[in-house]
Parts: structure tokens; sequence; C-alpha cells
């Protein structure tokens, strides 16, 4: 910059030397017109002299600012590798991030299966103890009404409770109360025997259970369940369950479960369905059930086609159907005829 404002010094000393300040013009006009054209033309001068130095400074500025290019080409360089850079960054953080959410996404996945397979076994569990729960609830009832049945009630509230039901439940109920007034009831069991048979007939019902001996002048329907010892003047029909000894002029067992002895004045018959797991004593007897013991009947026996014995019969005649199932001895040591006496007088003579 020095250079140049030198020169335009210069420049402009030597205008004023060729243009000094003393020259005389001839006439007033003329001197204006001159004064008026030198003063334009210095003015020009001025103007094209200052606008070359303007661009001789413009150029000098050029040149200065064109070594600033490199710098600013470096800048741009560096830029860009920072840009680059960011873009390197982004493009990790965003592959970590992609690796942070499939990590995220295989944690829940397994959680979920987790989660399932806890919710399955807690449902299990539930289920398994809901069952147990079932399972000792029916228990329980089983082992209530196993005691509401054990447990029998008092003879005479059983009176009182039959009485306002029916007639003929009284009646039986009535003979388990005799049974309980004798020495082992009021009377012996002989005086009971040398009683007169009556005409009329008990029955205890079905859901009525007895726990005792029971003892009736009359006939008896029992269709229902007694545990001990029962006497009958009369008939004696078995639908329900006796757990016990039976005595009855008649014994008539249909359907019947029955374990203990049976013993009738008269005949004895076994229906389909009646299982009888003990002795039986009678005058006659037909049997269509199963009987597990021995059969001691004066008179003629029938084994009907779905009989089944398990023990031997002593009898006068027996009677077996096609079908029917014996395991045991048949002894007609009850007949007229005796084979051992009939062999022996067959020897003497």
């Amino acid at each position: 910059m020095g250079f140049f404002s030198e020169l335009k010094n210069d420049l402009s000393q030597a205008v004023n030397t060729l243009m000094p300040d003393d020259k005389a013009d001839d006439t007033a006009t003329l001197d204006n017109e001159k004064e008026e054209g030198l003063a334009h033309g210095d003015k020009a001068k001025n103007v094209d002299i200052d606008s070359m130095l303007n661009r001789l400074d413009d150029i000098k500025l050029d040149e200065a600012s064109g070594e600033t290019e490199p710098v600013e080409e470096e800048k741009a360089e560096d830029a860009e590798e920072v840009v680059s850079e960011e873009v390197s960054e982004e493009e990790k953080t965003q592959a970590l991030e992609e690796e942070v959410h499939k990590s995220a996404l295989d944690v829940m996945a397994e959680l979920k299966q987790n989660a399932a397979a806890e919710a399955a076994a807690e449902l299990e569990a539930q289920e398994k103890a809901q069952e147990e729960e079932e399972l000792q609830e029916l228990e329980e009832k089983i082992e209530e009404q196993t005691e509401d049945e054990i447990v029998a009630p008092e003879p005479q509230p059983a009176v009182e409770a039959i009485s306002s039901a029916n007639v003929e439940s009284y009646a039986a109920a009535e003979a388990v109360a005799e049974t309980n007034n004798t020495d082992n009831g009021g009377y012996n069991t002989m005086d009971f025997e040398q009683q007169t048979p009556t005409d009329e007939t008990a029955s205890i019902t079905e859901g009525m259970v007895i726990t005792g001996d029971i003892q009736t002048t009359g006939s008896l329907d029992l269709i229902g369940k007694v545990t001990g010892n029962i006497k009958c003047l009369g008939k004696l029909n078995i639908t329900g369950e006796i757990t016990g000894d039976s005595d009855a002029a008649e014994i008539y067992a249909e359907s019947a479960r029955i374990t203990g002895e049976i013993k009738s004045k008269g005949s004895v018959k076994v229906g389909q369905s009646t299982v009888i797991v003990g002795n039986i004593f009678g005058s006659s007897a037909v049997i269509a059930g199963a009987v597990k013991g021995d059969i001691d009947v004066h008179g003629p026996v029938v084994l009907d086609t779905t009989a089944i014995v398990m023990g031997n019969i002593k009898s006068q005649s027996v009677q077996i159907n096609n079908g029917a199932v014996i395991e045991g001895m048949c002894s007609q040591a009850y007949a007229d005829v005796n084979p051992s006496e009939f062999f022996e007088t067959l020897k003497n003579k």
C-alpha cells in the first residue's frame, strides 16, 4: 500500500507542475472556459487516477485475499473431515442403538417366555390345589355320611320320628323298644318265641339306619339298614342291608346284602342280585342269588340258573338247574333212603 500512495502523490505533483496557478488568460470568458475546462480535466484526471489507484488497491486486496484461499480450502477440508467424522459417529451411534434395541427385544422376549412359563406353572399349581381341596371336601363329606350311618339315633326318639311318619314304621320302632326293655330286654327269647304271631307288618324305610336288635310279633319289611339281630314271628322281607343274624317264620330276600346266619321255620327264598355271607337254615330253599356258606335244609333245595353257591349243601333233595355254579359237597342227609343203611342191608342179605 505505501508504493501506490507514493505513486499517487507523484502523479498529483506532476499535474500541478504542468498547470501552474499564475497563468493569465486573454479574455474573461476564455479564462472562465479554460478554468472550467481545466477544472473539469483535472477532475477527470483525478477521478481516473483515483479509480486506477482504487483498482490497484482492489488488485492488491485481491492478491492479499488470494493468499487466504488455501487457508479456506484447508478449513473446508477440515470441515469435511469433521462432517465425515460426525457422520461416522452417527453411524456408530445408530448401529449401537440398533444393537441395544435388538438386545432389549431379546430380553423382553425372554422375559415374556419366563412370565408365560411362570403363569402356566402357577395355573397348574392352582388347579392341583383346587383338585386336592375338592377331593378333601369329598372325603370329609364321605366321613360325615359314614359317621351319620354309624351313629344311630336313640331308640325312643327313633320311635317318635317313625310314629309321626307312618303306622308301619311305628310298629317296627315299637319292636325295637320292646327289645331294649328286656332282661336282655323285658322278656327273654323263650318268652318271645311263645308269643302269638300277629297280622301287622312293620316297615323300616329306605334311608333309615338302626343299630341294635329288633324283635316283632308280626311281619317286617326291611328296606333300610340294620346292624343287629332280627327276630320276627311273621314273614321277613329284605331288600335292604342286614349285618347280623335273622330269624323268622319265612324269609324272602331280593336285591339284598346280608352278612350273618339266616334261620327260617319255613322256606327261604334268595332272589337275584342278593348276596348272602353266612349259613342258611330252613325247611326248604330256592336259591337264585349268591351264597357263601353252608345250606342246611330239611326239605328240598332248588338252585336256579343264576345261583352261585360256595359251601356244602345238606338237604332232603337237590335240584340244580342248568347254569348254576356250586363249589362244595351235596349231601341228601334228610332223604327217606339212607344210602349207608341200604348197602349195609344189601350186604347182609
